[in-house]
């Protein structure tokens, strides 16, 4: 596990996680030249707004970046990016009209360490979605890291595994590789849901009222309920532990053993 103390960490106001998506959930690439469109378009914006980019992974009809905003110019940053690719995409496939959902969504990172689960829980989204193993994948960061930079600015999360940059890149390549055990999928993306609308799901799910109930059963009942909450898109471990008053550690336990 890599050292995360800083006390004066960058992540503490200005790192976000953007998520771009296709209108309707359409495809924004349709084959690898606008793919490698898009990231000249990025790095143009990097050298005009001299910004860091953590991570980055292009998926067919959505784009994850991780940034640290030195000048508060990430809304500048986006309409750049946004509008120089739509127009060329439009351009190339004769069409019309909004490419982009809405407004890019925008989620604040706080902590050095739920920003290395995030730029792991980015540069696996090729595996997530069985196009390949992410070290094969040729539209991420994640090669970035092992073999030099081209656009993602990699030296300080490379610090945070150690000093010595081949020992730290061995230690970042385990730590991409292994299992997500603090944060769900739904957190990565902002899909949580309030404690109410939680309990409010969990109550229908399970026909219970009484949800302190769940802690008398014996475990392997328990944990069949527990299943079946983890299940609820957007509800977090965490969320379940302090609903239920269940250890979150037997929780993650269960969500990892039967993945």
């Amino acid at each position: 596990m890599p050292r995360v103390s800083r006390e004066n960490s960058k992540t503490i106001t200005q790192t976000y996680h953007i998520i771009i998506r296709g209108i309707n959930k359409q495809d924004i690439f349709f084959d690898n030249y606008d793919k490698k469109k898009f990231l000249e378009e990025l790095l143009k914006t990097k050298n005009k707004y001299d910004y860091d980019i953590y991570a980055y992974a292009l998926m067919n009809n959505h784009v994850h970046l991780a940034i640290y905003d030195k000048s508060d110019s990430k809304s500048n940053i986006m309409h750049m990016l946004c509008t120089s690719y739509a127009q060329y995409f439009n351009r190339k496939y004769e069409r019309v009209g909004h490419l982009f959902q809405n407004r890019f969504k925008s989620i604040c990172i706080n902590t050095d360490r739920y920003l290395l689960n995030l730029i792991r829980y980015i540069h696996k989204n090729p595996e997530n979605d069985n196009i390949c193993k992410m070290e094969s994948y040729e539209w991420s960061s994640y090669n970035e890291y092992l073999y030099g930079e081209k656009i993602a600015s990699t030296n300080f999360i490379l610090e945070m595994f150690g000093d010595e940059r081949k020992q730290a890149i061995e230690k970042f390549i385990f730590f991409n590789r292994a299992e997500e055990k603090e944060f769900s999928d739904g957190e990565f993306e902002n899909e949580k849901m309030s404690d109410d609308v939680a309990i409010e799901n969990i109550r229908r799910i399970l026909e219970i009222d009484n949800l302190q109930k769940i802690q008398l059963l014996n475990k392997n009942v328990q944990e069949e309920y527990i299943l079946k909450i983890i299940e609820i898109k957007g509800i977090t471990v965490e969320q379940i532990s302090r609903i239920l008053g269940i250890d979150r550690k037997r929780i993650y336990r269960i969500k990892i053993k039967n993945k």
